[in-house]
């Protein structure tokens, strides 16, 4: 890292100012979390009203998170060097136009780009926000930021459904994206007058065009392997990939295996790159030093890890809930309101009980609550299960992400110099936002995988072995929802439908258990945390800008 780079460190913030600073901040960032679950219950109603094709659907989730994911390390880097709090402006009023423009599509393409443009703006705003926050906060005050903001990001995923599914059902689905346009005026005028701007001063001028291109071809390329591989195919088509009147043309390969052959090796060339530019004193997109830093490495490893088991059972709850309990999104959005509380009661406990343990061992409780959640879930899952039975496991699981996600990102950070906070943050978001794809596709994987035991539940049901492996694989085809479509108005269909859902519960819980797997894995891997990362001992002290062990 540059020793020449300098950070204006007369910009600390103090006294009741910061506090609201923190609050303009957090609610700019639930926007966009909020944003991004909210859109999954709406999307059956938009389907209905724009006749939306099934792989037109899917693209409202995938243009959004495709482009969210592989511009973080750019916007991050541009905000340190152009300034945080104009980035986090800018990425706003990019994701309120964005959101005006959802709601007024009529078109599968306009929307696709409205949502395309969204993600364009979350980019912008998540590692701004964090980066601002790392450097206007020192001593307690950024472990009780950091705590605050992981909290937003925990609880407003689990809010997603409720406030999606309400907006939906006594409003409309356009209101779920109109709703961010008085939440944006109020973030704005917030920002304006409560945050001071903080940006890195010397160091090399100039941009790094090609490594901009690369990290985000690499970017791009591996998350929509990872997105779409159940889809397409992982190495040859399964159904065709088209854009507009453009349709795929080969039928011995995928377009998921050439984009992560291109995204790998954009990626390996990336590092090359980088390295390069590095040594010889030239701008960088990221410098790859910053993971000499131990607890910036590992804190990495433990964020990808961790995101794959979180984000993937926030992914396959509402299947199941939907298809085998009979319950509507709004209703569904309740029952995962419990995981929300927990998430919020962590992010106010998170600050003192980290000054009195220690933010290492804060996290390691939130992953050890995580597991606890997890696998009182599983356990209790049933055909017959309530809301009420799943509501202290979605509470203390929240309860873990709050505490996890809190101390996880104030650990990562703490040893990064300040004026490199922008690239450090869109780093760890970018970790997560990978985690949560690959967790995403592993879950979903291993659900179709599990929905395959729906044709021995059927078979000991009495229901011809024919007829069971078509419903068993309607099922897998349709991530359990064909369930909703069989008949109950007889004797025997009533029996298909218990054998589909105990086939479904067998699935879900396949699934707990590899969403534990992998948060036992994080929690393994937070061993490699130095005890006493992050710690702070006093309002005045912040970490030092700290050099690698090659500078």
């Amino acid at each position: 890292m540059s020793s020449s780079a300098e950070f204006q460190a007369n910009k600390v913030l103090t006294g009741r100012k910061r506090w609201a600073a923190l609050a303009f901040l957090a609610l700019g960032v639930s926007m966009i979390i909020l944003d991004a679950t909210v859109v999954n219950v709406a999307i059956p109603t938009m389907v209905k009203d724009l006749g939306l094709s099934t792989s037109e659907a899917e693209w409202i989730s995938s243009a959004y998170s495709l482009t969210f994911a592989s511009l973080l390390i750019f916007s991050g880097r541009i905000a340190d060097r152009s300034g945080r709090k104009l980035m986090f402006i800018i990425g706003v009023v990019v994701f309120v136009l964005a959101s005006v423009l959802v709601a007024a599509s009529d078109s599968s393409i306009t929307l696709i780009a409205a949502r395309a443009m969204q993600g364009v703006g979350g980019a912008m705003i998540l590692p701004a926000s964090l980066s601002v926050i790392n450097a206007v906060f020192v001593g307690k005050s950024r472990a009780v930021a950091f705590a605050v903001w992981g909290g937003t990001i925990g609880g407003m995923a689990a809010l997603g459904p409720l406030v999606g599914g309400w907006l939906t059902t006594y409003a409309s689905w356009h209101w779920a994206f109109l709703i961010n346009v008085p939440i944006g005026i109020i973030v704005i005028v917030g920002v304006l007058l409560t945050v001071p701007e903080t940006k890195e001063l010397g160091g090399p001028k100039g941009m790094d065009i090609l490594g901009t291109v690369l990290i985000t071809l690499g970017l791009a390329g591996i998350v929509f392997a990872l997105i779409e591989g159940l889809r397409y195919g992982w190495l040859k088509p399964i159904s065709s990939f088209t854009i507009g009147s453009w349709e795929w043309p080969f039928t011995s390969i995928s377009i998921v295996t050439v984009s992560a052959v291109v995204g790998i090796a954009s990626i390996v060339l990336f590092i090359v790159l980088e390295r390069s530019r590095a040594s010889s004193g030239k701008v960088v997109v990221v410098d790859l030093r910053l993971f000499n830093i131990r607890t910036f490495g590992a804190g990495n490893i433990v964020a990808a890890v961790v995101s794959l088991g979180e984000f993937g059972l926030l992914f396959a709850l509402p299947l199941f809930l939907q298809a085998t309990r009979g319950y509507d999104a709004l209703q569904t959005g309740y029952i995962l309101l419990a995981l929300a509380v927990g998430s919020f009661a962590a992010s106010g406990m998170s600050a003192p009980l980290s000054q009195r343990l220690g933010p290492v061992s804060v996290l390691r409780i939130g992953l050890g609550l995580e597991v606890v959640g997890i696998l009182g879930l599983g356990f209790v899952l049933s055909t017959s299960v309530t809301g009420w039975q799943m509501a202290p496991w979605l509470f203390l699981y929240g309860m873990g992400v709050g505490f996890a996600t809190a101390q996880l990102t104030g650990v990562i950070l703490s040893e990064v110099p300040v004026a490199e906070s922008g690239q450090a943050s869109a780093v760890q978001s970018t970790s997560r936002q990978v985690g949560a794809a690959i967790g995403t596709a592993i879950i979903g994987a291993t659900l179709i995988f599990g929905l395959g035991n729906v044709a021995t539940q059927l078979e000991d049901r009495g229901v011809p072995a024919a007829q069971a492996e078509q419903i068993a694989s309607a099922m897998s085809s349709s991530a359990g929802q064909a369930i909703t479509a069989l008949p109950t108005d007889t004797p025997e269909g009533q029996l298909i439908v218990e054998g589909a859902s105990a086939g479904f519960v067998d699935a879900i819980k396949l699934v707990a258990w590899v969403a534990c797997a992998f948060v036992l894995f994080g929690l393994a891997t937070s061993l490699a945390l130095p005890k006493n990362a992050a710690r702070v001992e006093s309002e005045g002290y912040s970490p030092p800008a700290v050099k690698t062990a090659k500078e």
